[in-house]
């Protein structure tokens, strides 16, 4: 059916547009587009089906002729007879030299120049540093030992031993690049690739450095100091711009990621730039009321207990909190109080209580429960 179909083509030209199967009013991106999807798919280096070549040749004949101005308008007047010998065009007709076909035969088929390698920035490296709670409040200043790939000292990057340069290579003769001739049904291609003897770089090494085997990079412990802003939180991450390793053939150097992890603290939790703490009373202090002293981050401070204070009770101490990483000023912290019962009565203990029970009776009013997670987020504002 092909060779009949291609037979009858010989003799009797098929409509251009209807070739392409595109419309007489098709916009150039519109020829192209679809000039392009035929051409993938009846290359004869793709499709190996016969008449294939044929075929090829009739989509790459018509795309010629539709995607230039002036053809294509004589192409509209006059039809095929424009371009016929003694007509009233003629057509030198080469698809491989047309514009724009290059591009799409380097793409679909590899036939093109390929960049050769050059500078490749170096691996970034990640370090996880465990620091205090209170260091991560206020912020510190670290310092780490991180092991990485950097220059050579000896050969200075090179990768050959001192006092023995690298030589051209033999294969690209210095270029760096290979170029390998292809046959083609329709002429020869040049494909240029990176040499795989020197990687590209047009030179290699006969005599490799002693110190780094001929890689040009040593793997060595370098310490560093890391600054920490004061109001990180666990999980966050400080870049170290340039502290990864080295780039390969004089590339920029890779970054070094420091993941914190702040340890747990023996009273204090944290919620943003909130810090809680659950403090004890006993019957007396909540009863009574107090003053007592606690802890913060600053140092220890007085709190005045009042008078009847239950538990869950919240205190906010302002401005004791933890300072705002992107902003000014500093978090509260929240005490919340917890009654705490007795066990170990003594007698006397024992005595007292039995007499004030008396006193106070056994009947109470039933409340709606509310925990302390409860009260606490009353506190924030939750």
């Amino acid at each position: 059916m092909w060779r009949d179909k291609l037979a009858y083509t010989r003799t009797t030209k098929r409509d251009y547009y209807e070739v392409l199967g595109v419309s007489r009013t098709a916009t150039e991106d519109e020829i192209k587009r679809s000039f392009r999807r035929l051409a993938r798919q009846c290359h004869p280096d793709v499709n190996k089906e016969p008449g294939a070549e044929e075929r090829f040749k009739e989509i790459s004949e018509a795309y010629e002729i539709l995607s230039d101005p002036e053809k294509r308008a004589a192409y509209d007047r006059f039809g095929h007879a424009a371009f016929q010998p003694g007509g009233m065009g003629s057509a030198a007709f080469d698809p491989f030299t047309d514009l724009g076909f290059g591009d799409i035969f380097e793409s679909f088929f590899g036939l093109g120049r390929r960049p050769r390698p050059g500078p490749q920035p170096g691996r970034d490296l990640r370090y996880t540093l465990t620091i205090e709670f209170e260091e991560a409040v206020f912020g510190c200043e670290k310092e780490i030992e991180v092991p990485r790939l950097e220059v050579c000292s000896a050969c200075r990057g090179s990768g050959a031993e001192p006092g023995t340069p690298p030589m051209r290579c033999p294969v690209c003769h210095g270029t760096g690049e290979v170029r390998r001739v292809r046959q083609s049904l329709f002429g020869q291609f040049v494909n240029v690739a990176p040499c795989d003897r020197c990687g590209g770089r047009g030179e290699i090494v006969t005599t490799p450095c002693r110190q780094c085997q001929g890689d040009g990079r040593c793997r060595v412990s370098r310490r560093l100091m890391v600054k920490i802003p004061a109001g990180v939180e666990n999980g966050m991450q400080i870049r170290l711009a340039g502290e990864g390793e080295v780039g390969v053939q004089g590339g920029p150097p890779g970054h070094l990621y420091v993941a914190l992890q702040v340890k747990e603290h023996r009273y204090f939790q944290r919620q943003g730039d909130t810090i809680l703490l659950e403090w004890p009373l006993n019957f007396a202090q909540a009863a009574l009321g107090d003053e007592i002293e606690v802890p913060t981050v600053d140092g220890p401070t007085t709190l005045v207990i009042p008078a009847g204070t239950q538990t869950g009770t919240t205190f906010r101490l302002k401005g004791r909190g933890v300072p705002r990483l992107h902003g000014s000023g500093r978090g509260d912290q929240l005490v919340v109080t917890h009654v705490v019962t007795p066990t170990n009565l003594t007698d006397e203990q024992r005595e007292l209580l039995t007499r004030l029970g008396k006193t106070l009776g056994k009947e109470l009013s039933p409340q709606r429960g509310r925990n302390i997670l409860d009260k606490m987020k009353d506190a924030l504002g939750v």
